[in-house]
């Protein structure tokens, strides 16, 4: 992996993570709303935002991890996407996304997992894809449902958000089951 690859879809465009994406990812993942999934503390700075953005291309170049800026038709970030806990020998990898406010329930993830779903099975080489999600998020887990993902269980309090212990429910889609998923696809088309 030299580069991370530019997906143009319908309305939006993943594109990899420059330097200069700091200030736009600032202005929504320091809200407490849009992380309350993801983290109990958002960034508080924008230095610590760019400490954030560097730590994601440190991991793309160690091959560890695949960000991705997601944008709208005019180059407005709309959100990050990444690969995470990318292990290539086997052949695995973590979703994990964040959207703004303002674009979530709009479709983007649906959008988003039809493109990133085959580069990380047929380009990647991956067996496996997991969802790991705070069981309250059921946005998450409408999307991983409707694209055929498989609920393992439940880890019981494995995250503090900083008023009480969150469940994480953990999803997987091996390579054959998202095989089976795209040949109903295109019979169906």
């Amino acid at each position: 992996m030299n580069h991370i690859p530019v997906f143009k879809m319908e309305k939006i465009k993943l594109r990899e993570l420059k330097t200069s994406d700091a200030s736009p990812l600032f202005q929504f993942m320091s809200r407490q709303d849009t992380m309350k999934y993801t983290t109990p503390c958002p960034v508080l700075s924008l230095e610590e935002m760019e400490v954030y953005v560097e730590e994601r291309l440190d991991g793309f170049h160690k091959q560890e991890e695949i960000p991705w800026v997601i944008e709208d038709e005019r180059g407005k970030c709309m959100g990050l996407f990444r690969f995470h806990k990318l292990n290539l020998w086997h052949r695995k990898a973590e979703m994990g996304a964040v959207i703004h406010p303002d674009y979530q329930k709009k479709g983007i993830m649906t959008q988003g997992l039809l493109t990133v779903l085959p580069y990380g099975f047929d380009s990647l080489h991956l067996n496996r894809i997991v969802g790991d999600i705070f069981a309250e998020n059921e946005g998450s887990r409408r999307l991983l449902n409707k694209f055929g993902f498989q609920e393992e269980g439940v880890l019981r309090e494995t995250d503090f958000d900083g008023e009480s212990f969150q469940d994480t429910v953990v999803f997987s889609m091996l390579k054959r089951e998202y095989e089976r998923l795209n040949k109903r696809l295109i019979n169906h088309s």
